[in-house]
């Protein structure tokens, strides 16, 4: 048989044997169009739609010199209206400096693999993102997972690791993309510097969202500036792409010569930067979004627990309705679709085994009745569930 030909069917095989190895799990995945209530979007504060957004971006394209970049911005894709869109965000968010990068993605690997050499030690959250998670394998430095927000066994880890050679950096989310808590930034950052560390937070869901003026919580616990670095993304509440690591300024010139998904990526077009200069200016006035945003998820949370699900430990706007089992949360989610309501599933390794959940994203457009509706529609699914396992059991 021809070599090339041998080949392809081992390759064929082995991707069918895969997609067959997730569907038996409840596990495959299908790309969908938004439908319905969104409860997936990251759209915290009702900017992706708002037209003077969308006014910012058309004055941008018509005064624009060009429409791509060109090059990446070591070659030629750099503009003046990144370096001040990189100045207005870090005195926005209370750092020294900001460096743009392409993806949230890309700005946790390129950040975390620029600074960390292999004799470094970092305590990661369990249940970081998992461009953190990638960004530290990265680096090849030497990890230490703790339980999620578990605070003791850090200071134990951290004293475990008290004699090590090179520096010691604790990696957490300010709010937590699955499970929607946050981390008390306080007290790790009394941890840290009571045990000579340094501190990263990922400020994904609260860049927008917390603070007096949509800072992020490290700005509302008063630490601004006190971080070895900040990621702030701009494709949530700021209705555009993208991220910042924010820090010092010997921080930002480091990250311009080694983040390699800074190197190596090619700029966004300048006229983009107008779309995050307005997101953030938006997110910075709209003090009556995130006020309604706190109320609904306060109002939301209290329903689901007074009717009986699971939504762990948090407060914030990210709600997760933890089911367990992959096809429960399938099912479930699928009912609720049907009855208006744009939900998905979350299952592992997303999350971890046994979890399976929605993931229900609340922006500041939802109201009260909506959700009374939803958290209605669950109960309904719930039951529907319920019968359909009790009828299809063995006897």
């Amino acid at each position: 048989m021809n070599p090339r030909i041998l080949n392809e069917r081992i390759v064929h095989r082995r991707i069918q044997a895969e997609l067959d190895d997730l569907k038996s799990q409840a596990q495959l995945r299908h790309l969908e169009l938004p439908a319905g209530i969104d409860l997936n979007s990251n759209d915290y504060l009702g900017l992706a739609s708002d037209p003077r957004l969308k006014r910012a971006i058309v004055q941008a394209v018509e005064s624009a010199p060009r429409m791509a970049s060109t090059g990446s911005r070591l070659l030629s894709g750099h503009d003046e209206a990144w370096t001040a869109l990189e100045i207005d965000f870090a005195k926005w968010v209370g750092a020294e400096a900001a460096l743009y990068f392409t993806s949230g993605y890309a700005a946790n690997v390129g950040l975390l693999s620029a600074i960390l050499r292999e004799e470094d030690v970092v305590f990661s959250d369990s249940a970081n993102h998992a461009s953190l998670i990638d960004g530290l394998r990265l680096a090849k430095c030497r990890r230490v997972v703790f339980p999620h927000l578990e605070l003791n066994v850090l200071e134990e880890e951290l004293q475990r690791n008290a004699s090590a050679g090179g520096m010691r950096v604790i990696v957490v989310e300010s709010i937590f993309s699955m499970d929607g808590d946050r981390a008390p930034l306080r007290e790790l950052m009394a941890l840290a510097e009571r045990h000579g560390a340094e501190l990263i937070v990922d400020e994904a869901h609260a860049t927008g969202v917390r603070g007096a003026a949509g800072e992020g919580c490290v700005a509302e616990a008063g630490l601004a500036g006190r971080m070895l670095a900040t990621v702030h993304t701009c494709g949530k509440a700021l209705a555009a792409a993208g991220a910042f690591v924010c820090g010092s300024e010997k921080l930002r010139q480091l990250l311009i010569n080694r983040a390699r998904t800074f190197i190596f990526s090619t700029a966004l077009p300048p006229y983009f930067a107008a779309q995050i200069a307005a997101g953030m200016r938006l997110a910075a006035e709209a003090n009556t979004e995130r006020a309604n945003l706190r109320e609904i998820a306060a109002f939301f949370r209290n329903e689901l627990t007074r009717n009986g699900f699971d939504i762990a430990r948090g407060d914030s706007h990210i709600v997760p309705v933890i089911l367990g089992d992959n096809e429960t949360s399938v099912k479930i989610a699928a009912h609720l679709r049907t009855r208006g309501f744009g939900v998905r599933a979350i299952r592992p390794p997303t999350v971890p085994a046994g979890t399976a959940r929605l993931r229900l994203s609340l922006t500041a457009k939802l109201t009260q009745p909506i959700l009374s509706d939803l958290v209605a529609a669950m109960i309904h699914a719930r039951e529907q569930n319920s019968l359909e396992r009790s009828v299809s059991a063995p006897r």
